[in-house]
Protein backbone atom coordinates (compact mmCIF):
# COMPACT_ATOMS: atom_id res chain seq x y z
CA UNK A 1 0.00 0.00 0.00
CA UNK A 2 1.57 3.57 -0.96
CA UNK A 3 1.99 6.29 1.68
CA UNK A 4 -0.39 8.79 0.07
CA UNK A 5 -3.05 5.95 0.44
CA UNK A 6 -2.34 5.95 3.98
CA UNK A 7 -3.07 9.82 4.14
CA UNK A 8 -6.24 9.72 1.95
CA UNK A 9 -9.10 8.86 4.54
CA UNK A 10 -7.57 11.80 7.11
CA UNK A 11 -6.86 14.33 4.60
CA UNK A 12 -10.48 14.21 3.32
CA UNK A 13 -12.16 14.10 6.57
CA UNK A 14 -9.56 17.03 7.29
CA UNK A 15 -10.17 18.53 3.73
CA UNK A 16 -13.79 18.25 3.78
CA UNK A 17 -15.00 21.12 6.05
CA UNK A 18 -12.81 23.93 4.01
CA UNK A 19 -14.80 22.83 0.78
CA UNK A 20 -18.38 22.91 -0.45
CA UNK A 21 -19.88 20.36 -1.45
CA UNK A 22 -21.54 22.61 -4.17
CA UNK A 23 -18.96 24.48 -5.59
CA UNK A 24 -16.53 21.61 -6.68
CA UNK A 25 -17.09 17.76 -7.92
CA UNK A 26 -16.33 14.77 -6.73
CA UNK A 27 -13.23 14.14 -8.51
CA UNK A 28 -12.31 17.64 -7.94
CA UNK A 29 -12.50 17.01 -4.48
CA UNK A 30 -10.28 13.91 -4.45
CA UNK A 31 -7.18 15.69 -6.64
CA UNK A 32 -7.45 18.10 -3.87
CA UNK A 33 -7.19 15.81 -1.51
CA UNK A 34 -4.33 13.67 -3.51
CA UNK A 35 -2.50 17.03 -3.87
CA UNK A 36 -2.48 17.47 -0.09
CA UNK A 37 -1.32 14.02 0.59
CA UNK A 38 1.88 14.44 -1.92
CA UNK A 39 2.48 17.43 0.11
CA UNK A 40 2.43 15.23 3.12
CA UNK A 41 4.98 12.80 1.77
CA UNK A 42 7.26 15.87 0.88
CA UNK A 43 7.35 16.80 4.11
CA UNK A 44 7.20 13.51 5.79
CA UNK A 45 10.39 12.64 3.68
CA UNK A 46 12.50 15.78 4.00
CA UNK A 47 11.64 15.20 8.16
CA UNK A 48 12.90 11.84 7.71
CA UNK A 49 16.28 13.30 6.10
CA UNK A 50 16.30 16.04 8.23
CA UNK A 51 16.50 13.17 11.52
CA UNK A 52 18.68 10.82 9.82
CA UNK A 53 20.95 13.68 10.01
CA UNK A 54 20.38 14.94 12.81
CA UNK A 55 21.46 11.15 13.78
CA UNK A 56 24.49 11.01 11.84
CA UNK A 57 25.67 14.16 13.75
CA UNK A 58 24.98 12.34 17.46
CA UNK A 59 26.78 9.47 16.53
CA UNK A 60 29.71 11.40 15.58
CA UNK A 61 29.65 13.98 19.08
CA UNK A 62 29.16 10.48 20.88
CA UNK A 63 32.35 9.23 19.35
CA UNK A 64 34.36 12.44 19.63
CA UNK A 65 33.34 12.46 23.18
CA UNK A 66 34.09 8.78 23.72
CA UNK A 67 37.34 9.52 22.03
CA UNK A 68 38.02 12.31 24.33
CA UNK A 69 37.15 10.38 27.61
CA UNK A 70 39.94 7.45 26.54
CA UNK A 71 42.35 10.00 26.42
CA UNK A 72 44.40 9.87 30.02
CA UNK A 73 44.04 13.80 31.71
CA UNK A 74 47.18 15.49 32.10
CA UNK A 75 47.84 15.29 36.01
CA UNK A 76 49.47 18.88 35.87
CA UNK A 77 46.74 20.20 34.37
CA UNK A 78 44.57 18.45 36.83
CA UNK A 79 46.38 19.36 39.76
CA UNK A 80 46.11 23.03 38.52
CA UNK A 81 42.19 22.79 38.23
CA UNK A 82 42.05 20.97 41.58
CA UNK A 83 44.26 23.96 43.06
CA UNK A 84 41.94 26.58 41.22
CA UNK A 85 38.07 24.90 42.01
CA UNK A 86 39.45 23.80 45.50
CA UNK A 87 41.81 26.83 46.81
CA UNK A 88 42.94 25.91 50.33
CA UNK A 89 40.76 22.75 50.30
CA UNK A 90 43.17 20.95 47.46
CA UNK A 91 44.91 18.76 49.54
CA UNK A 92 41.53 16.26 49.31
CA UNK A 93 43.28 13.52 50.70
CA UNK A 94 43.05 15.68 53.89
CA UNK A 95 39.63 16.60 54.04
CA UNK A 96 38.31 16.44 57.59
CA UNK A 97 34.11 15.25 58.11
CA UNK A 98 33.98 19.21 59.23
CA UNK A 99 36.27 20.68 56.22
CA UNK A 100 34.45 18.08 53.32
CA UNK A 101 31.21 20.66 53.09
CA UNK A 102 33.25 23.62 52.68
CA UNK A 103 35.43 21.60 50.16
CA UNK A 104 32.21 21.12 48.13
CA UNK A 105 31.16 24.84 48.47
CA UNK A 106 34.47 25.97 46.75
CA UNK A 107 33.80 23.91 44.30
CA UNK A 108 30.50 24.80 43.62
CA UNK A 109 31.10 28.26 43.64
CA UNK A 110 34.13 28.40 41.14
CA UNK A 111 32.61 25.38 38.80
CA UNK A 112 29.47 28.60 38.83
CA UNK A 113 32.02 31.29 37.73
CA UNK A 114 33.76 29.42 35.43
CA UNK A 115 31.76 26.86 33.58
CA UNK A 116 30.28 29.35 31.03
CA UNK A 117 34.17 29.16 29.29
CA UNK A 118 34.77 25.87 29.97
CA UNK A 119 34.98 23.47 26.83
CA UNK A 120 34.36 19.34 27.47
CA UNK A 121 37.99 18.92 28.39
CA UNK A 122 37.76 21.17 30.73
CA UNK A 123 34.83 19.47 32.46
CA UNK A 124 36.43 16.57 32.28
CA UNK A 125 39.54 17.86 34.33
CA UNK A 126 35.87 19.39 36.88
CA UNK A 127 34.58 16.47 37.00
CA UNK A 128 37.89 13.89 37.94
CA UNK A 129 37.71 16.49 40.88
CA UNK A 130 34.26 16.01 41.52
CA UNK A 131 34.92 12.38 41.65
CA UNK A 132 38.03 12.19 44.18
CA UNK A 133 35.38 14.96 46.38
CA UNK A 134 33.30 12.24 46.45
CA UNK A 135 35.63 9.37 47.34
CA UNK A 136 37.17 11.62 49.85
CA UNK A 137 32.80 12.08 51.16
CA UNK A 138 32.51 8.19 51.42
CA UNK A 139 35.55 7.55 53.21
CA UNK A 140 34.71 10.17 55.79
CA UNK A 141 30.67 9.91 55.53
CA UNK A 142 30.06 8.16 58.83
CA UNK A 143 31.57 11.32 60.77
CA UNK A 144 29.81 13.71 59.04
CA UNK A 145 26.56 15.95 60.47
CA UNK A 146 23.62 14.85 58.81
CA UNK A 147 22.62 18.66 57.63
CA UNK A 148 26.55 19.15 56.01
CA UNK A 149 25.74 15.60 54.29
CA UNK A 150 22.39 16.82 53.08
CA UNK A 151 24.08 20.42 51.87
CA UNK A 152 26.82 18.12 50.24
CA UNK A 153 24.06 16.08 48.45
CA UNK A 154 22.10 19.41 46.74
CA UNK A 155 25.45 20.89 45.85
CA UNK A 156 26.50 16.90 44.22
CA UNK A 157 22.86 17.53 42.69
CA UNK A 158 23.60 20.97 41.12
CA UNK A 159 26.97 19.69 39.69
CA UNK A 160 25.18 17.06 37.88
CA UNK A 161 22.78 19.39 36.00
CA UNK A 162 25.31 21.84 35.46
CA UNK A 163 27.54 19.05 33.79
CA UNK A 164 24.47 17.35 32.32
CA UNK A 165 23.04 21.00 30.99
CA UNK A 166 26.61 21.52 29.15
CA UNK A 167 26.64 17.83 27.67
CA UNK A 168 22.83 18.63 26.30
CA UNK A 169 23.94 21.88 24.81
CA UNK A 170 27.07 20.87 23.45
CA UNK A 171 25.15 18.02 22.02
CA UNK A 172 22.31 20.56 20.92
CA UNK A 173 24.73 22.16 19.11
CA UNK A 174 26.43 19.53 17.03
CA UNK A 175 23.49 17.98 15.87
CA UNK A 176 22.03 21.54 14.57
CA UNK A 177 25.51 22.26 12.85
Amino acid sequence: MKRSSLFLLPLALLAAPALTSCDTTPRERQEIVRNEARNLDSLADRTAATLKNAGRRAATFDSVSRSRNRQPLDNTSLETFNAELLGIFSGIEQLTPSTIEPAYKQFLQQVRARRKAWTQRDWDYATAIYKRLNARLNAVRLDVKGRNELHIRALQAEFTAMETSRDVKDLGQAVKN
